[in-house]
């Protein structure tokens, strides 16, 4: 399988990436501006699993042009996609009465905006192809947070694009799905978390701890492969049960 991933460099991106690859997959990532953490992942690649092509390629996915620029590089370096995992996101977070224009815009523009762009490029590829599969990792912070009106607005809004690429092209044997995780032991959730959100998490959440990184992409690439024929449109919450206190 060929696996292009937005946000590759950090995090759950990264994590999926490695993981991918160490089932045997070829992966395709992005990175906005971190080169030294992309080369990071390159070089873990390339140590652990040396005979699987991993590759990145620099992207602002805001920039439709940038997103068919990069579409057209994959295709020439992969021949083809298989699945596309839209990861990447930013946080720039502010109680909604304070939150500027710039800061709004850029959240909407990169989380949501710029997954639509990354989405609408693929399509062509899968629909010549008669197959492919979406995967979009929204967020629990989905239904609204304090302070996150503007990242909450675009994790909300990737289920309602994943819905409509999953009616519109079902048909076409194209699948969409989204992936709500929690709290995952990564570096950006540990360096966004609050103590007081960090003890909230293990005080509420039913299983008492914060996810693996492994838990979380076994789902996300079992959804990216051939063998998820029939789950569509859904939205699956990889929470630990928080959902229900949060």
């Amino acid at each position: 399988m060929n696996l292009f991933i937005t946000g590759g460099s950090r995090g759950i991106g990264r994590a999926t990436v490695l993981a991918a690859a160490r089932k045997g997959h070829d992966v395709a990532f992005t990175y906005c501006t971190n080169e030294s953490a992309a080369a990071q992942v390159l070089e873990e690649a390339r140590r652990s699993f040396g005979d699987r092509k991993v590759k990145s390629y620099r992207l602002d996915i805001k920039d439709s042009n940038q997103v068919e620029s990069v579409f057209g590089s994959v295709l020439r370096d992969f021949g083809h996609v298989d699945a596309v995992v839209c990861n990447a996101g930013i946080l720039k977070d502010g109680l909604l009465f304070s939150l500027s224009d710039e800061d709004w815009r850029e959240v909407i523009d990169t989380n949501l905006t710029g997954n639509f762009f990354v989405a609408r490029q693929f399509l062509q590829e899968f629909i010549a192809r008669k197959t492919g599969r979406f995967v979009f990792l929204s967020s629990i912070i989905r239904n609204g947070g304090t302070g996150q009106a503007n990242y909450a607005a675009s994790k909300a809004g990737l289920v309602g694009l994943s819905g409509t690429i999953a009616k519109e092209y079902g048909p076409k044997g194209i699948c969409s799905n989204v992936v709500v995780p929690g709290f995952f032991e990564t570096e950006m959730t540990f360096e966004a978390m609050s103590e007081k959100l960090k003890s909230f998490w293990l005080q509420y959440c039913p299983l008492k701890r914060v996810g693996r990184t492994d838990e979380l992409t076994e789902l996300i690439l079992f959804l990216a492969s051939e063998n998820n024929g029939f789950i569509n449109g859904q939205v699956v919450s990889a929470t630990g049960g928080l959902d229900w206190s949060y």
